[in-house]
């Protein structure tokens, strides 16, 4: 982006920073071990937090109280819980410092052409929304924030799931289950699972993302059938390059980014919701009214009890 330079990094072992600053030209006085020195010196307008999800609360609190930045990009998911996820978003929203997630996927040209032809009716009224990859957290994140952008942000209105964690599954310090059956609806009616694409009353579309890039249309209506295949998620940019130039779009003109923190509380919501269902053993009604990751708690009250993977 040609109006924008980097003026800072930090990392808790200098050798890190030191190597990234070498990768992207910056000086040796951008270089810190603590965050809050290089926000005092360096006075960036955006900072961008790509750290383990337990830190992001208290690292975006602590940058927004800082009185020094425009805008805060971090990493997903969100935070370690759902207190925590909150409490980023009404900091940010009190100190009028726009918060971001980096749910990239949403500048994916498979996503993008999916939507087009949903919005066209090719499939007729969408009714569910469905996904099957990776699990409810680390990954789940980029899957529902996809189902709320298919249909269009509205809000869920419940959540109901089970899931089967045996087998130790920890990514960046976070607890994520094995597998997870998961359902919620939206106030507009449309369903969404955790299960390969949106459905609707007339056919249903399929993104594909792992054997094949691509999106298939399937309609009652032969003419509307189509398969596209795609050599890449986003031909001239990578989707982190097109996320971080919405943000940097939206702090520019003073508008909004795709990327907002009340999408990326929709999204975390359902996530938690679904864990908070399986600790109730029945449907969650949102707005959801617990602080903590449901998931961690069981496991650290025993109630679910995930076997350590050997080497680990």
């Amino acid at each position: 982006l040609e109006d924008c330079r980097l003026v800072g990094c930090a990392d808790i072992v200098r050798e890190n920073a030191e190597a990234f600053a070498e990768t992207y030209d910056i000086p040796e006085a951008g270089v810190f071990e603590d965050y809050e020195e290089m926000l005092a010196a360096a006075e960036p307008d955006i900072v961008s937090i790509c750290t383990p999800p337990a830190t992001h609360a208290d690292l975006v609190v602590g940058t927004a109280e800082s009185g020094v930045v425009d805008a805060i990009h971090c990493e997903k998911p969100m935070a370690l819980t759902w207190g925590g996820a909150r409490r980023m978003a009404a900091v940010c929203e009190e100190r009028g410092v726009k918060l971001t997630f980096n749910h990239m996927r949403r500048f994916g040209q498979p996503f993008r052409v999916a939507k087009r032809r949903l919005d066209a009716g090719v499939i007729g009224d969408l009714k569910r929304i469905e996904y099957a990859w990776g699990n409810f957290y680390d990954n789940g994140t980029h899957a529902v924030d996809m189902c709320n952008y298919f249909n269009d942000e509205h809000r869920a209105e419940w959540v109901i799931g089970q899931l089967d964690y045996e087998e130790e599954d920890i990514r960046f310090g976070t607890h994520n289950e094995n597998q997870i059956l998961a359902c919620w609806e939206y106030d507009n009616g449309v369903y969404g699972m955790a299960a390969t694409g949106p459905a609707g009353t007339d056919g249903f579309i399929d993104v594909h993302l792992t054997d094949r890039l691509g999106v298939q249309v399937y309609s009652t209506d032969p003419e509307d059938c189509e398969e596209l295949t795609f050599d890449s998620l986003a031909p001239e940019a990578s989707c982190i390059d097109l996320a971080i130039a919405d943000v940097v779009q939206a702090v520019a003109e003073d508008g909004e980014s795709e990327l907002r923190a009340d999408n990326a509380l929709d999204a975390t919501e359902i996530i938690f919701a679904g864990y908070e269902s399986v600790r109730r053993r029945g449907r969650v009604e949102l707005p959801l009214d617990i602080d903590d990751n449901p998931l961690e708690s069981m496991v650290e009250a025993g109630a679910l009890s995930p076997s350590p993977v050997d080497g680990d």
